[in-house]
Formats: C-alpha cells, structure tokens, sequence
C-alpha cells in the first residue's frame, strides 16, 4: 500500500527565531494557524478519498517549529489528530518538524502520549559557523542531543539540511552530510536555498553581499549528497521546495525547480554512464536499463544523450526490467 503524508501548515509559530531565510508563509502557502476543529474536517474529508486510492498517510505538522507554539494549541492539533488516527484506519501515525533546541524529554513524553511516530529536525547544517551566519540560534551538538533522544524514545528520526546557505559551501554540505549519516535517520530532506524577499538573504542578495550556489553546481553537490543517502540506507523523501505560486513569486534568487529531484537523479545517471564509458572505445553503444529509469536516463530534453555525444558516444537507450545500467 502506498504511503504520503497529509500536510497541516502551522506558519512562524512557535518560532524563537527569525532565520535568514525564512518566510515560512511564501515557502507553505499557509497564511493563517489553523483550528483544531479545521484540521479535523479537513482529515474526516481526505479519509475517504485516501482510502479509495488504496493509499495510507501519517498526519503531518509542518511549517514552524511544532513543540515550541503554545502548549494548549500544541495538545489541542495531537488530540484531534490522535483522533482522527483512531477513527480513520488510513492515518498510521502522527509526525512533526521542529527545532532542535526545541526537544526535551518533557516534550517528547507529551508527544508520545498523543502517539506522534516521528519527528523531523530542521538542522540545515552542521556548521557552527553557517548556523551562526544564518541567525539559527542552536548550535550542531543541539541537533546531536535532539536526534539521540528522540531515537531512545523508539521516534522515528528525520532530519532536514539545506545548502548553499549565507557562509556555505559544497564542503561543509557535505560534512553535513557525513555528520547526517552518524546519527543514522531514518528520513532526510536537502532543501537547496531559495532567496526570498522579506528575509535576510533577500537584503544581502539585493545589495550584492550574497548568491546562493549555482543551479549546475546544486545539481553536483544534491547527486553527491543523494548518493550518499542512498549508499547509507537512508531515505530521502524530498529534495527541492513543493512547487509553489509563492515561492515563485516572492523569489529573488538561489535555486527553486518543480522537478529538481528528477533532474538530480538524472544527473547521477550521467555520472554514472561517464564512468562506465570511460575506457571503451568512442562509438555507438545501447545502454539498457529499468523501465522506470528511462526518462532519468535519457535526461530533459535529451540532455544526458546529447552530453554523452559530444564526447563520441553515440547511445541508443533500450528497456531492460530490473536493470540499473548495462552496456553493451
């Protein structure tokens, strides 16, 4: 049975901090906190709709910092939503995202009472120095101690990076990274930045003190980082912010793609085809692989193709069930 989340947006509150990129309303949608009673109608009328896709979902509250808004608000959202998960059987759990200076063990056995099965960690670096830059107001071992207790309470563990950050580079995303892999979550999400007006980054940008990483170099650095998951066991269920009229609106820079995961993963295909090309003659060559890989293989617009081709690889793609990348 397929799994999603169903999404309940809670923007800024809860927040201590004002973030150098943050403007959670452009980045959500969300204009206003919903009721306890809006989040229960909206669950009894997705239920049906889930149930006859054959899908289930975990209730998910995002879009600020969950365990920090207001503790009757707080309950209020996980009694409605332990409720819906007890009269709807296509809920399976409760999850949320917060900070992690925002978890304690006082928090964590009210989240437990009210069944919350996991919890997401917006971390976005590693790098006391970035978090620093980037106004976080928590430090790197904040997100260690976090992770650590939420894994003894037998929480599911997400944690949530960013990169190309104020003081980033694709160095310290990949430590990051490395330090992600340490402390062995279960989910990860790589949110490359958006600049938006109204932050803090916005005003750097429109004054020229700052750009994020370039689109190529983030499709590098997000195919290294995605590899790196992947190699590690661990799933990465979002890369690149949802589509959003928002976002697109309030944009004034860094990277923001609708299928920028596709992109990413394309890209590992070609890096992968490179490396296995590399030694045998220039020609004409079939490439086999899964059908599901095809389009990743082939790339936008022929990309990957036409990339291989300038190097004097003439491919013809071909669909071979189970297979990752064959050359024949």
């Amino acid at each position: 049975m397929k799994r999603t989340n169903i999404s309940i947006f809670i923007p800024h509150l809860g927040c201590p901090h004002k973030c150098s990129f943050c403007d959670q309303r452009s980045i959500s949608g969300a204009r206003k906190a919903p009721t306890a009673a809006e989040v229960y109608e909206l669950l009894k009328s997705q239920a049906p709709h889930l149930e006859e896709r054959g899908i289930t979902a975990e209730i998910a509250f995002f879009g600020g910092s969950f365990t920090a808004i207001e503790r009757g608000y707080m309950e209020s959202l996980l009694c409605t939503a332990a409720r819906a998960v007890k009269n709807f059987p296509v809920y399976t759990g409760i999850r949320c995202s917060t900070r992690p200076d925002c978890i304690s063990e006082e928090i964590l056995d009210t989240l437990k009472f009210y069944g919350v099965t996991a919890i997401e960690l917006g971390a976005q670096s590693m790098d006391d120095n970035v978090l620093k830059a980037n106004e976080r107001g928590h430090s790197a071992e904040d997100v260690r101690k976090a992770a650590q207790l939420i894994k003894a309470y037998g929480i599911e563990l997400g944690l949530q990076m960013m990169t190309g950050l104020y003081c980033d580079t694709s160095e310290k995303c990949l430590y990051t990274a490395e330090e992600f892999i340490k402390l062995a979550p279960q989910t990860v999400r790589i949110y490359p930045t958006v600049i938006l007006r109204n932050t803090r980054l916005g005003e750097l940008f429109e004054r020229g003190e700052f750009t994020s990483f370039s689109f190529d170099e983030t499709v590098d650095l997000c195919a290294e980082l995605l590899r790196k998951f992947n190699e590690n066991k661990i799933s990465v269920i979002r890369l690149g912010l949802h589509a959003s009229p928002d976002v697109e609106r309030e944009m004034l820079g860094g990277i923001y793609h609708p299928a920028l995961r596709e992109i990413v993963e394309s890209r590992i295909f070609l890096i992968d085809m490179k490396a296995r090309l590399t030694g045998l003659e220039k020609g004409y060559y079939h490439i086999y692989t899964d059908t599901k890989n095809l389009s990743k293989l082939i790339g936008q617009k022929r990309c990957n193709i036409m990339a291989l081709a300038e190097l004097g690889y003439e491919i013809d793609v071909l669909p071979l069930d189970g297979e990752y990348l064959l050359i024949k």
